[in-house]
């Protein structure tokens, strides 16, 4: 990167308000959303349930714009949280801790992983909203649940680029959720608002919008090996903002939890 491209780099930086993000939760989506922040020029703070000391490879990895801590010290620490752990966990997220924060919220409803959650299996209530509920003094915003880890790393792209893809973004809060685009443009994606907590389920599992679209089609008749490679080596579609927002604003609500894809939360 030359100098020029280091001092644009952090204006936009500093003209969006975020210097550090910090995570709750390092699996599948927190490693590609800690890879994207670091390569944007943020600073990190990466936190697990199983403490600092077992992310000593990761922030050896991302070098110096990375430090592992608990998940008290990422909350306090960053300028946006991510919550990026299995939904079954959501109760762990510490109220106090979070308070007055702004949460990204990256967890789905997978039955088949969380068990049944009985306020999620009709359609009364969407996950984020349950998130929202328990932590009453942050500002939940969806985000980053309905592309797979792969994907959500390989297709970042810089602003204005003709292959730049879009995902969508849910919140009652409409400065969160302008900070949370923010973020979004400084990794590499535009940000649809497809309304508040209670239209989230438009990006949930079994919608249009997530998972496949991003990926592309997959070729017929290969076996689990085949597979697997076609998942690391897809470069997968652009899907760009114009898409998404047909994608979700068409999409049926599917039944809570629909189908586990290749995504993981942790």
């Amino acid at each position: 990167m030359s100098e020029h491209q280091a001092q644009d780099l952090d204006q936009h930086r500093s003209g969006s308000g975020i210097r550090t993000l910090g995570l709750i939760g390092t699996g599948m989506i927190g490693s590609a959303l800690a890879r994207l922040a670091v390569a944007a020029g943020l600073d990190v703070v990466l936190s697990n349930s199983r403490g600092p000391e077992t992310l000593a490879d990761l922030v050896a990895e991302l070098g110096g714009h990375a430090r592992a801590a608990t998940p008290a010290e990422a909350a306090r620490a960053g300028d946006l949280v991510v919550a990026t752990i299995p939904l079954y966990a959501y109760a762990r997220l510490s109220p106090a801790e979070l308070d007055d924060r702004i949460v990204i919220d990256t967890m789905n409803y997978y039955p088949e992983r969380d068990d049944r959650i009985a306020e999620l299996d009709g359609t009364g209530l969407t996950s984020s909203e349950l998130v929202q509920r328990h932590l009453a003094g942050a500002r939940v915003v969806k985000a980053f649940n309905n592309i797979d880890f792969r994907r959500l790393f390989t297709s970042a792209r810089p602003a204005g680029a003709a292959d730049r893809s879009a995902l969508p973004i849910a919140g009652d809060d409409t400065e969160a959720k302008a900070r949370v685009a923010g973020l979004l443009d400084l990794i590499g994606y535009d940000a649809v608002d497809i309304g508040p907590l209670s239209e989230s389920w438009r990006s949930e599992p079994g919608t249009s919008v997530y998972v496949r679209p991003y990926m592309g089609a997959r070729p017929e008749g290969m076996d689990e090996e085949a597979t697997r490679r076609w998942f690391f080596e897809s470069p997968g579609t652009v899907l760009p903002a114009d898409r998404v927002g047909e994608l979700t604003a068409t999409t049926g609500r599917a039944p809570a939890g629909g189908s586990r894809a290749a995504i993981t939360d942790d």
